[in-house]
C-alpha cells in the first residue's frame, strides 16, 4: 500500500493552514479538513498519517471540538500539536486544567534524546508556546518526552499506538527544529513517500480537467495574475479553444495595465478577448464606501460580465478561476472565521448561470502556484508578477471611487513601482503598492499654504501571503517616493510607510 498523504484535521487554530504547507515542503501531500468530517466521505486509501491542530477552544467546555474516536480506527500515526495534543490527552482519560502562567512566544524546551518523534534534536532548544491549558497528568501507558519550565508535560507519545503530541508548534518559523521535528513524523514516523512534485501535479491537473469536462466549453476570468494565468493554462493544455479568456477592464487597472496585460497574454497562445467594462463597475461603485460591499459588487458584476460572454462563446457552461489555497482560508471556508470575502470566493452569486465553477489551483499556496506556472511553460516574467487583487485599486482607496482618486493612487503606484525596480529590490519584495486615504494634512507648497491628501506606501515581504512582515525599504528611497509622489501628483500632501505584519493586519488595506 502507498503511503502518500497527511490528513490535517482542524480545531480552528491560527497556523492550520501552515502545517499543511510545512508538511507540502518536505514533498509529501497533505490536505486540510475539520475535525469533525465524516472519515467516510474522504479517499484514505494512501494514507500515511494524521495530524491534529491547534484550537482556540478549551477542552473543558462542553460545546468545545473533541477527537473523532473514528481516527482512532484508521491504524496511522497521529500527532497532535497544542490543542490537538490536549484533544488526545483527553480523550485518553489525562488531566488537563488552566496553568496560572499562560505560555507565549518564544521558550527554552527540554527533550528527551529516546523520544521518537525527536530523534536527532538537541536537548535544549527554542520553540514557540500558545497556550494557558496544560496537560498534568498523562493518561495511562504514555510517556512525557519534553518539558519547559512552565509547561510540565510540553510533549507526550506512545510509541505502541503510533500516537505523538507536542503542546508547542512546531510548524511556526519561530520553532527552531520544528520543520526536523515534522520531518521526524511524516517521514520516519510514518514512512510516507515524497511524491508531492509539481512537474507531475500539472499532469496530473490537465488529465483529470480533460476527462473530466471534455467537450465542454469554459470561460476564464484573466487578471493579468500569476493565479489566473497559471489556472488558464492548465485549463488550456486540457481543452485547447474550447476555454475562451475573458480579460476585464473593470476601470480599477493599474496605469497602463491593460495594454501591457494583453502583450503578454499573446506571447502564451490562449484564446483572449479583452472586455471595456470600466464605466459598468464605476458607476456601481458609486457612492460606495464599504469594502466588503465593494467587493461583492465587483465579485457579481464580473460574474455578469462572464455570462454575457460565455451566451457569445457557444453557451459556455463553467468558469474557470484562479482560486488558491489562502483565497478559500480568509474568506472563512472551514473552521476559519470570515477575514474578508475574495471576489473569486465569497463574492460570487448564488443564482449565476454557470453550471459550476472550476478552480484548479484551489488547494495551493502561492509559491507552490509558481512552481506549478514554471512547470507547465507560463513564462517567467508572467509567473514571478506581482499579485494584484480581482478589485484592483478599488480596495486601495479608502471610502467611496472617483477619478480624481483613481488617478492619484494610479500615478503613485506608478512611481512606487519605478523606484523599486532602479533599486533592484523588485524580486526581493513579495508586494508593493500605495494606497489613497481620505485624510487631508496641511503643508507648505510655493511659500502657500496646501491642503491635500495622505498616501500610505505599502510594501511587504512573504513566501506564500499568510503571514507578511513590511519590507525594510532604505531610508533613501523613503525619501525619493515621498519628494516624487508630493512634487509629481496633483493631491498628494504628504506620504507614510505602513509597517503593520500580517497578522495583526492584511496585506490589503480593504
Amino acid at each position: 500500500m502507498h503511503r502518500r498523504k497527511i490528513l490535517v484535521l482542524n480545531f480552528g487554530g491560527q497556523y492550520d493552514q501552515l502545517i499543511v504547507r510545512r508538511v507540502r515542503e518536505l514533498g509529501v501531500y497533505a490536505e486540510l479538513r475539520d475535525c469533525d468530517v465524516d472519515l467516510n466521505s474522504l479517499d484514505l486509501t494512501e494514507l500515511s498519517g494524521i495530524i491534529l491542530t491547534g484550537g482556540p477552544q478549551s477542552v473543558f467546555d462542553e460545546k468545545s471540538l473533541k477527537l473523532n474516536p473514528q481516527v482512532l480506527d484508521l491504524n496511522v500515526p497521529i500527532l497532535g500539536i497544542c490543542y490537538g495534543m490536549q484533544a488526545l490527552a483527553y480523550h485518553f482519560g489525562g488531566k488537563i486544567k488552566e496553568s496560572d502562567k499562560g505560555e507565549y512566544g518564544k521558550t527554552p524546551l527540554t527533550v528527551d534524546d529516546k523520544a521518537k518523534l525527536f530523534q536527532g534534536i538537541p536537548e535544549k532548544s527554542i520553540i514557540w508556546m500558545n497556550h494557558r491549558d496544560s496537560v498534568v497528568e498523562l493518561p495511562q501507558a504514555y510517556k512525557k518526552t519534553a518539558w519547559t519550565d512552565n509547561c510540565p508535560v510540553a510533549a507526550f507519545e506512545n510509541d505502541e499506538k503510533k500516537i505523538f503530541a507536542v503542546q508547542f508548534h512546531p510548524e511556526v518559523a519561530h520553532s527552531e527544529y520544528g520543520f526536523n521535528i515534522l520531518e521526524n513524523f511524516v517521514i520516519n514516523i510514518c514512512k510516507s513517500e515524497k511524491t508531492w512534485i509539481m512537474e507531475d501535479l500539472g499532469q496530473k491537473i490537465i488529465d483529470q480537467i480533460k476527462e473530466k469536462y471534455k467537450g465542454e466549453k469554459m470561460i476564464c476570468g484573466l487578471s493579468g495574475g500569476v493565479d489566473s494565468s497559471v489556472a488558464a493554462t492548465l485549463v488550456h493544455k486540457a481543452i485547447g479553444n474550447n476555454l475562451q479568456c475573458i480579460f476585464v477592464d473593470h476601470g480599477l487597472l493599474r496605469k497602463n495595465e491593460a495594454s501591457q496585460v494583453m502583450e503578454q497574454y499573446a506571447q502564451i497562445g490562449l484564446n483572449v478577448k479583452k472586455v471595456d467594462a470600466s464605466k459598468e463597475f464605476l458607476d456601481l461603485l458609486k457612492g460606495v464606501t464599504d469594502p466588503e460591499e465593494k467587493r461583492k459588487i465587483i465579485g457579481n458584476h464580473f460574474v455578469s460580465v462572464f455570462e454575457r460572454e460565455a451566451k457569445k462563446f457557444g453557451d459556455a457552461k463553467y468558469l474557470v478561476q484562479g482560486t488558491i489555497y489562502p483565497d478559500v482560508i480568509e474568506s472563512g471556508k472551514d473552521k476559519a472565521s470570515v477575514i474578508k470575502s475574495h471576489h473569486n470566493v465569497g463574492g460570487l452569486p448564488e443564482d449565476m448561470l454557470f453550471e459550476g465553477v472550476v478552480e484548479p489551483l484551489r488547494e495551493l499556496f502561492k509559491d507552490e502556484v509558481r512552481a506549478l506556472g514554471e512547470s507547465i511553460g507560463v513564462p517567467h516574467d508572467m509567473v514571478w508578477r506581482q499579485p494584484f487583487p480581482g478589485p484592483g485599486l478599488a480596495i486601495r482607496i479608502l471610502g467611496d471611487i472617483t477619478e480624481e482618486k483613481l488617478q492619484i493612487v494610479r500615478d503613485t503606484d506608478q512611481i512606487l513601482r519605478e523606484e523599486i525596480k532602479n533599486y533592484g529590490l523588485d524580486r526581493d519584495i513579495w508586494q508593493y503598492f500605495t494606497v489613497f486615504t481620505p485624510l487631508r494634512t496641511v503643508g507648505v507648497k510655493g511659500d502657500q499654504r496646501s491642503y491635500d491628501y495622505v498616501v500610505v506606501v505599502r510594501a511587504v515581504t512573504s513566501v506564500d501571503a499568510m503571514t507578511v512582515e513590511a519590507a525594510n525599504l532604505p531610508y533613501e528611497l523613503q525619501q525619493k517616493l515621498s519628494n516624487r509622489m508630493i512634487n509629481e501628483v496633483s493631491g498628494v500632501g504628504r506620504v507614510v510607510y505602513d509597517i503593520t505584519s500580517k497578522p495583526p493586519g492584511t496585506i490589503e488595506w480593504e
